[in-house]
């Protein structure tokens, strides 16, 4: 992180530790105190006595150094509470006033951002999360994440945003970032160039990107961002909330409108302003030798070189991870962490010895393909959430594993409290959107159930919502599913291709 950006904020810390006193000495309320603290990258959990604070690293990279620190700051502070998220940062929970101010200090000591976490600001760039070792990849755009992440930072006290702006990149038709549906998108392509979509976005009212430029040289990529900037501080809503993300722009522009007001902007910017970037591919020099399997290990196209993926339930690792794994790869050279979008991470650039003690040290995690589901922090925590996102997807899990299915006959699903999809599940194959269902025995906690999502490009399309299922019978209805697909003796995604009717009639009794 540029020591620039570093310096800058610290000013803005002394503002932070005041607030965070006048809060917890009751002085300010909640909602003050949330639209103060937001932009530090910290909330007050819900019931008022607890913060949580998130770290942000450009495309999910954390470097050994960065792991140290979380692992030291998970001791130090007795942190029992660790969590990975979708837009591949690390939220710290629990916190007392104290732990969390000193906390957000030795962060900034150790170059680790955390301002516009949180708030009507730019968020966390995200990257494709083996970005520059996956086979197959069309070109590694971690770096250029990197660039984005930086020069975004530099809003944060020029610019006033409406709400939040996330800005991504992937690397391959996989889109594992979402990058056809943020608010800015920038998706690589064989030719070495981008594509640029923009004004997406899930939630209340999800929209696709607009296509507003085709193949973008990577050194350009600053004049697209500086143009959405543009965009929509210039006609974002700044005083409907409901109403203040990019992709609102497509209903008040109008699609053809917002694509011709971008494209003048982006004329203006390309005449005007300075940010052409020469940004140098990382390079990997070690390779390997030996052979490595399991199912969670990746091969990278660095020779002899191996990822290996470790999947918390839930996104929550044991806090003592960090420890552990800081152990394992603290003499072993170039090797990195990688976030993913769906709330795992990867241990990159291993040899094949050293993948098998890293697979060792995370056996912990998911077994199987539904075990990697996705989950925000749920209402348990969270001041807005509805439904307990993570108690409801260790219910699934539990009662699966009761019935010894094999992999691959449930999908990973995607759990979320609110409206607000922190978990994405728009995109899922099955997704649970947290709420309150009527039933004659009065409100009962319950979940919207979206089926068919898909966020590959070129196949992109948001799930369809099926109704609203109390809560207690989710695990069930799983169990249903599983149950017809073993008797068939398919996959779910099979399944879904041969029996595409079945499963709203699986549903049906619990709907």
């Amino acid at each position: 992180m540029a020591k620039n950006h570093v310096e800058e904020f610290r000013e803005d810390l002394k503002e932070f530790h005041e607030m965070t006193k006048k809060f917890y000495q009751k002085e300010i309320t909640v909602p003050e105190y949330k639209s103060f603290s937001g932009g530090f990258g910290s909330y007050a959990q819900r019931g008022g006595e607890h913060n949580m604070l998130r770290l942000r690293f450009a495309g999910g990279e954390l470097n050994k150094e960065n792991v140290k620190f979380v692992a030291d700051s998970v001791k130090k502070y007795n942190i029992d509470l660790v969590h990975f998220t979708t837009c591949q940062s690390i939220q710290l929970h629990n916190l007392t006033e104290a732990s969390v101010c000193g906390l957000i200090e030795e962060a900034f000591d150790h170059g680790i951002i955390t301002r516009g976490g949180g708030g009507d600001f730019p968020r966390n760039v995200m990257c494709s999360p083996l970005s520059g070792v996956e086979e197959g990849e069309y070109f590694d755009p971690l770096p250029y994440a990197k660039e984005a992440g930086d020069y975004l930072l530099g809003f944060i006290k020029k610019v006033k945003l409406p709400r939040k702006l996330k800005v991504c990149f992937t690397n391959s038709k996989k889109n594992e970032t979402h990058a056809t549906f943020r608010d800015l998108g920038f998706v690589a392509k064989e030719n070495q160039t981008f594509d640029v979509y923009a004004a997406g976005g899930l939630g209340i009212k999800p929209k696709m990107g607009v296509c507003v430029a085709k193949d973008v040289e990577p050194s350009k990529i600053l004049y697209y961002i500086k143009t959405m900037v543009d965009v929509f501080t210039e006609h974002g809503n700044y005083t409907n909330r409901a109403a203040s993300r990019t992709r609102f722009l497509q209903d008040s522009l109008g699609v053809e409108g917002f694509i011709n007001v971008y494209q003048e902007k982006l004329a203006y910017n390309l005449e005007n302003e300075k940010l052409d970037i020469n940004v140098k591919p990382d390079v990997i020099n070690k390779t390997g030798d030996g052979e490595i399997s399991n199912p969670r290990i990746i091969k990278q196209k660095q020779k002899g070189l191996y990822a290996v993926e470790y999947h918390p339930i839930g996104g929550n690792p044991n806090p003592e991870f960090f420890t552990k794994i800081y152990e394992v790869i603290s003499n072993m050279k170039e090797v990195k962490l990688r976030i993913t979008p769906d709330q795992g991470v990867y241990v990159i650039n291993l040899t094949a010895a050293e993948a098998h003690r890293v697979l060792e040290a995370t056996k912990d995690g998911a077994n199987t393909l539904f075990e990697r589901s996705t989950a925000c922090v749920g209402a348990t925590i969270c001041q807005v959430g509805i439904g307990k996102s993570q108690a409801l997807l260790d219910a699934c899990i539990e009662r699966v594993k009761q019935e010894n299915f094999n992999d691959k006959v449930l999908p990973p699903i995607h759990i979320s409290g609110c409206p607000s999809s922190c978990s994405a599940h728009q995109t899922g194959t099955l997704g649970f959107r947290g709420g309150k269902k009527p039933t004659v025995d009065g409100p009962k906690f319950a979940f919207a159930v979206y089926e068919d999502g898909c966020e590959l490009i070129g196949e992109e399309k948001f799930g369809k919502e099926m109704g609203v299922m109390v809560e207690d019978d989710i695990p069930e209805f799983l169990v249903d599913i599983g149950k017809e697909v073993t008797s068939l003796g398919l996959s779910y995604e099979e399944y879904r291709k041969e029996y595409p009717e079945n499963l709203g009639k699986l549903a049906a009794k619990y709907l």
